[in-house]
């Protein structure tokens, strides 16, 4: 089971690159994080705790092509294996088509995990939260 979505920013693909690699970028619209653009790096972000929710994802860079593609290992609450964030970026007529696929989401818990977090990456993050980021940054 997956997420798959898109969205066009009328920014160059540079702007939104550094909002999905820089850690104060990624604070402003994302979570709290101690993000380094590094094969391996171990990071974390951070949000408000909910039910059996610590509000702590675990997660791992594992490849990166400057500035096109960047994936990382996701894991959070019951999560029991890493879920793969894939982010994959075109320049388009005067700015960037950014492509988001989160996949690995395993059995009944998942298929619960994967409808809330479709939600928050559809409808908040990526339509609200990153847009007036890009655009406050403009």
């Amino acid at each position: 089971m997956k997420i798959n979505t898109s969205r066009y920013y009328a920014h160059p693909v540079d702007k939104v690159w550094d909002a999905l690699t820089n850690p104060q970028a990624l604070a402003t619209w994302l979570m709290p994080n101690d993000f380094q653009l590094e094969k391996g790096h171990q990071f974390t972000f951070n949000t408000k705790p909910q039910g059996n929710f610590d509000g702590i994802v675990h997660c791992r860079i594992l490849e990166f092509e400057i500035p096109h593609s960047l994936s990382y290992a996701w894991r959070g609450g019951k999560m029991k294996t890493d879920t793969i964030v894939r982010w994959t970026l075109r320049e388009q007529q005067g700015g960037t088509k950014l492509e988001l696929e989160h996949s690995g989401f395993e059995g009944i818990n998942g298929w619960f995990i994967k409808q809330l977090l479709g939600f928050g990456w559809k409808r908040t993050l990526l339509a609200k939260k990153l847009s007036a980021y890009l655009d406050e940054k403009a």
